[in-house]
């Protein structure tokens, strides 16, 4: 079976860490006679913008769009104007962000094992803002039911389906929200959810966001999947990144109903950039997570080792203690698989 998977490395260490996820999943399509890529590489970002005036040209968004996945690396300045589109290009409707602690990483609570499931499409990150005179700017937040409910139903199947840290069906998730103070649009979400989830019968808890923020770091073995809002899941899940080793670790997807785009958290790291030594786990492991969602989880859940592998026994780029760049820590997980 080809997928035919797009390719946007974008800026800076997205150049550098892409490259080094289409190496593995050419590696595991090697081990594998029934599976294999056909990549179709497409631009986007700074230099994009500085090349031809658009930092995402109609043609990369056609190529997200049409493609069975697509593999993004990283934009610089031109983030927001990259990004959000690629995300809509896909018809995401949910990021997935997984947050855990491995083995051989010097983690601030190496407890953590939590999946962020994140509203993808509204929220302040609707892009409704305003300035409407030398001392005010607005912004209008957007919450539907719609969308709301399409999250709670993708979370209610995730935890049914066992996708969660524990692996249990019954395990449930927890909603974080700020409905006390805004009440007509986390209220929304917050009520739309925990409808969701009654109708299907799923253990629902709910957190205010900012307790969230503070229990989170103290105990975060008491939380599993949790449920937010757009701008609340991109905020907690980089706390979170803090608490098992940096962003180098968190992989990503943007999950639509017939497509989805899988990112590194992290960003383009201009301090390293050009440099070899990025550390490519999280692009590795979004890598993980696109052969699970084209239906390979065997081969997503052998990368998945491979790097725990590594990532256990080394070697390690900087930003983990070691002194590997980023094609040693990529030959060495491409070697154990």
């Amino acid at each position: 079976m080809t997928h035919e998977v797009a390719v946007i490395e974008g800026d800076g260490i997205g150049q550098e860490v892409i490259p080094a996820a289409v190496a593995v999943l050419d590696a595991v399509a090697e081990a594998n006679e029934e599976l294999d890529f056909a990549y179709v590489e497409a631009e986007a970002g700074d230099a994009v913008k500085e090349a031809t005036g658009e930092a995402l040209p109609e043609a990369t968004y056609e190529t997200a769009a049409s493609a069975d996945a697509t593999l993004f690396g990283a934009a610089g300045e031109t983030a927001a104007d990259v990004i959000l589109p690629l995300r809509e290009a896909v018809g995401s409707f949910v990021n997935v962000r997984p947050a855990r602690a491995y083995p051989g990483v010097d983690a601030v609570r190496p407890e953590t094992d939590v999946v962020f499931l994140r509203e993808n499409t509204e929220g302040v990150y609707a892009g409704h803002e305003d300035r409407l005179s030398d001392d005010l700017s607005t912004l209008t937040r957007v919450t539907t039911s719609s969308a709301s409910r399409e999250l709670a139903e993708f979370a209610c199947e995730f935890v049914a389906d066992g996708r969660g840290p524990a692996g249990d069906p019954e395990e449930g998730f927890t909603v974080a929200h700020k409905a006390n103070v805004m009440r007509e649009t986390d209220g929304r979400f917050r009520e739309e959810v925990l409808a969701v989830a009654e109708e299907r019968g799923v253990d629902a808890d709910e957190e205010l966001m900012d307790a969230f923020a503070t229990k989170l770091p103290l105990d975060p073995s008491q939380y599993g999947v949790v449920v937010c809002p757009n701008l609340a899941g991109d905020v907690l899940s980089d706390l979170a990144a803090g608490l098992v080793g940096g962003l180098g670790l968190l992989p990503s997807a943007n999950v639509g109903h017939d497509n989805a785009l899988f990112e590194p958290v992290h960003g383009t790291a201009p301090d390293i950039a050009g440099e070899g030594v990025a550390n490519p786990t999280a692009a590795i492991l979004s890598a993980a997570m696109l052969l699970e969602y084209l239906g390979h989880v065997d081969a997503g859940a052998n990368v998945r080792d491979a790097v725990e592998s590594v990532l256990e026994e080394g070697p390690r780029t900087g930003d983990l203690g070691g002194s590997a760049g980023t094609e040693e820590v990529t030959a060495a997980v491409v070697g154990r698989l």
